[in-house]
């Protein structure tokens, strides 16, 4: 789905993903993107910052909010560069975010790759992990806590599931960035602490643990 208030972009990206084989239904602007989404279930949105009526950063965090679109691939592609709008976006629950103009050739690359590793078979691990208090089922994405089930996005839950598959190491920023959202997607290390930040407030506080100046690990501690 590509939701943008251009009607140049929508039609230049239109083409482009159809020319790839993909599927294609537009909106243009967040508002119409709600309305439009529960009729096409899209598995990836393109998605702009800046439109009427109903910003992308709202439409994100408004998807993202509905069971249906949580492990749904949303790129943001706009024109604010600024670091505040990168982070806000990531808040809302972005996947990935590019700045216009955009590049057709690169963006359809990006889009294969993110279709190839969904396809992907998954590493041979175990499906349970319990730690802490912890029941991290990684078969049916989900997250137990003394039997109550937490709900996390697809990104927060690779996270969470990532470190507490290899307890007490520690991973950096860049080490994190690298295995939970791959070589293909260019994010701001800040992206990692938006998504601890956000594991924290569901899980809690003691589950993470801040290594001042190297990155995060799995605190297995009781």
């Amino acid at each position: 789905m590509v939701v943008d208030d251009d009607p140049d972009i929508v039609e230049l990206l239109e083409y482009n993903l159809r020319k790839e084989g993909y599927e294609v239904a537009t909106a243009s602007d967040g508002r119409k993107a709600l309305e439009v989404a529960p009729q096409f279930a899209p598995d990836i949105v393109l998605l702009d910052v800046m439109m009427p009526h109903l910003d992308g950063i709202a439409a994100c965090r408004e998807l993202r909010a509905q069971p249906r679109f949580k492990d749904t691939y949303i790129l943001f592609l706009t024109a604010r560069a600024e670091e505040f709008s990168e982070v806000a976006a990531f808040e809302a629950g972005a996947d990935d975010y590019l700045t216009k103009p955009i590049k057709p050739r690169a963006l359809m690359s990006r889009l294969a790759a993110v279709v190839r590793r969904d396809l992907e078979p998954a590493t041979p691990q175990s499906d349970v992990i319990d730690i802490n208090g912890l029941r991290i089922d990684r078969t049916g994405f989900a997250v137990y806590q003394e039997g109550r089930k937490i709900s996390l996005p697809k990104k927060e839950f690779e996270l969470l599931a990532f470190l507490a598959a290899s307890p007490h190491k520690v991973f950096g920023r860049d080490e994190l960035l690298q295995n939970i959202w791959g070589n293909d997607v260019f994010v701001l290390a800040r992206t990692v602490d938006v998504h601890v930040r956000k594991v924290r407030e569901k899980v809690g506080d003691h589950h993470i643990q801040t290594i001042k100046g190297v990155g995060y690990k799995f605190n297995a501690d009781n």
